[in-house]
């Protein structure tokens, strides 16, 4: 099932965030764009070592913000590294919805038409399923009153309990418009 809100159609699905045929991935990322475990681990095996090469070009970034790399031998044409935490740390609220804004300004400057994010900070970070869904799907639908490119963000889940419990935010968020 899709939603929309503004120009967006917004999907909630589970599935392997690296194998998703979009124009971008978002990677669960820490500042100091390390692709180690996790999500980040994913693309890094399924992505190939020049995503990680690029990463150390970029070198590191601020928390809350994001870098775009590309997408290496993955289906998707480029990864955006969302800096939720810094290395080994938690991620916040306030670094979740920077990193989420960030990334989904970053697609549209590139021009880019679809974008597939996990529950960033989850898992290795530690942040809680309930937040993380409302403040991501709130800075999605922020993002759709404004002039974008994207026409598609898609929540690729690990696991039912996370499917559900994004599944009944953006039934919150988007019935309620």
């Amino acid at each position: 099932m899709s939603w929309r809100t503004g120009s967006l159609t917004v999907d909630v699905v589970q599935g392997d965030l690296t194998q998703q045929d979009v124009d971008a991935i978002v990677n669960a990322a820490n500042s100091d764009l390390i692709l180690g475990g996790g999500v980040a681990g994913a693309i890094a095996r399924r992505g190939g070592p020049a995503i990680q090469a690029e990463c150390r070009a970029i070198g590191s970034i601020e928390v809350g913000g994001a870098a775009i790399t590309g997408g290496g031998q993955l289906t998707a044409r480029f990864v955006i590294h969302a800096a939720s935490m810094h290395l080994g740390g938690r991620t916040s609220a306030e670094s979740l919805r920077g990193s989420t804004r960030r990334s989904l300004e970053i697609a549209s400057e590139r021009g880019l038409q679809s974008i597939a994010f996990p529950a960033v900070g989850t898992g290795i970070a530690h942040f809680p399923l309930d937040d993380c869904a409302r403040i991501m799907l709130e800075e999605v639908v922020l993002h759709g009153t404004q002039a974008t490119s994207l026409n598609e963000v898609r929540f690729v889940l690990f696991g039912d309990e996370a499917e559900a419990r994004f599944r009944h935010e953006v039934e919150r968020q988007l019935t309620a418009e």
